[in-house]
C-alpha cells in the first residue's frame, strides 16, 4: 500500500535541489540575531514571526523588480565570515531535515564584501559553513551533500572575476557559475566573457533566464552564451500552442530546448509571487511535464516564499494529482542535470532516490 501523499510523507522522501538563494533562505529567528548583532538597524520587524510574515507579503508583489528588493535585508546581515558560516551551516541543516538529499545552492560574492571581506574569503566561508552544516545534519540522522553556486549580478560588472573564483573553488565544493539580478535591460550577453572562460575551462553554468522577461532572455542564454541549464525558464511555454483538442505545436526554440533535454529550474511559488503565473494550478510547469520536458523542482527563496522543497511538491501534488512517480521523476530529472560527476550523480540516483521513492510507492 502506497504511503499516502501528505506533506509529512513528501518531507521523507528523498529530494534534490538547483535553485536555492543562500541570501533567501534566511530562518526569521537568526535574522533578527545578526541584525542585532551587525548593527544592522534596517530590519521592518525585530519579531521573527511577524519579520516572516513581511518577507512574505512583500514577496507576493506581482513584480520581480520589488521582489528582488526584499534581499537587501537578508544580504544587510551577511558581511562576515562568522555570519557567512552561520546562515550557510543552517541552510545545510534545514534542507537535510526536510529530506533534500543533493543541492546547489547559489549566492553572489559581490554583495557580501563590504565589510572588507574579499570575494575568495566570502566564498570559502560559504563553504565552510556548507561543511559544518553538512556534518551537524548527520549528527541528526539526515545525509545531504550541497555544493555552491557563485552568481554574478547581470546589472554589475564583475562577472569575469565571479566565473575565475567558480574555476578556482571547483574542486573544494563550487559546482558552477550562475548571473542573476532583473533580467529586463540586462541581457546575458553582456556576460559573454565570463561565459566564454567557462567554456575554455571546462566549467557548468546556469543562467537565469525566461523569468522576468521572455523568450529572447531564453534564447541568448542558450544561443550566445551556452547555458547548461535555465534558472526558471518558465517563459518557454510562450513558444508552445496548443490546440482545442490539447494537442501541442512547438516553436522552434521550445523544440530545441525539449530536444536537447535542456534542465528547467522551475520555482512554482516564486513565480506566482513575482506574476509569472496566476497560480500552482496555472503553472506551465503542467504543460512542460506532459511534454516531457526536463523540468525540475526548486524553492528559489525559501524565506521570501515561506516554501520549502517538501511544499512546493505538496502544492503540485494538489494541483495536478501527481503521485509518487511523479515526484520521483521530477526528482531523478534534477539528479540527472546536477553540476556533479556522472558516477556521483548515478549512485545517488541508483542508491538513494529509487529504493527512497520505492520504500514509499510499496
Amino acid at each position: 500500500m502506497p504511503a499516502p501523499l501528505t506533506l509529512e510523507t513528501i518531507r521523507t522522501a528523498p529530494k534534490v535541489l538547483l535553485h536555492d538563494h543562500l541570501d533567501g533562505g534566511l530562518r526569521p529567528a537568526t535574522l533578527v540575531e545578526l541584525a542585532a548583532a551587525n548593527g544592522y538597524d534596517g530590519l521592518p520587524s525585530s519579531d521573527p514571526a511577524e519579520l516572516g510574515r513581511w518577507f512574505a507579503t512583500a514577496a507576493y508583489s506581482g513584480s520581480l523588480e520589488r521582489y528582488l528588493e526584499t534581499f537587501t535585508h537578508t544580504v544587510g546581515v551577511m558581511q562576515d565570515r562568522e555570519s557567512l558560516i552561520r546562515v550557510a551551516s543552517e541552510c545545510a541543516q534545514d534542507l537535510a531535515a526536510d529530506g533534500v538529499v543533493y543541492a546547489e545552492v547559489r549566492f553572489a560574492p559581490e554583495l557580501h564584501v563590504i565589510a572588507g571581506l574579499d570575494l575568495g574569503e566570502v566564498v570559502q566561508a560559504v563553504l565552510d559553513g556548507f561543511a559544518a552544516g553538512t556534518r551537524a545534519a548527520a549528527a541528526a540522522g539526515h545525509r545531504i551533500r550541497v555544493r555552491a553556486l557563485v552568481t554574478a549580478m547581470r546589472q554589475a560588472a564583475r562577472s569575469r572575476e565571479i566565473a575565475e573564483l567558480a574555476v578556482r573553488f571547483r574542486d573544494d565544493g563550487v559546482a558552477g557559475f550562475d548571473i542573476a539580478g532583473a533580467e529586463a535591460g540586462f541581457p546575458p550577453t553582456r556576460h559573454l566573457d565570463a561565459f566564454e572562460y567557462l567554456r575554455r575551462e571546462n566549467a557548468h553554468f546556469t543562467i537565469h533566464a525566461g523569468e522576468g522577461f521572455g523568450l529572447p532572455s531564453i534564447w541568448e542564454a542558450l544561443q550566445w552564451c551556452g547555458a547548461d541549464r535555465l534558472g526558471h525558464g518558465v517563459r518557454i511555454v510562450d513558444d508552445i500552442s496548443l490546440a482545442f483538442d490539447g494537442s501541442a505545436h512547438l516553436g522552434r526554440l521550445a523544440e530545441y530546448v525539449r530536444d536537447k533535454r535542456i534542465p528547467l529550474e522551475m520555482a512554482p511559488t516564486s513565480n506566482v509571487q513575482t506574476g509569472v503565473a496566476e497560480s500552482i494550478a496555472k503553472h506551465p510547469i503542467g504543460i512542460l511535464k506532459d511534454l516531457r520536458f526536463r523540468v525540475t523542482v526548486n524553492t528559489d527563496n525559501r524565506l521570501m516564499s515561506g516554501c520549502s522543497m517538501s511544499s512546493e511538491m505538496s502544492g503540485l501534488v494538489e494541483a495536478f494529482d501527481y503521485g509518487w512517480a511523479d515526484l520521483q521523476w521530477f526528482t531523478v530529472n534534477a539528479m540527472k542535470s546536477a553540476f556533479l560527476p556522472f558516477f556521483d550523480r548515478l549512485k545517488l540516483i541508483e542508491d538513494v532516490i529509487k529504493p527512497g521513492y520505492a520504500e514509499l510507492m510499496q
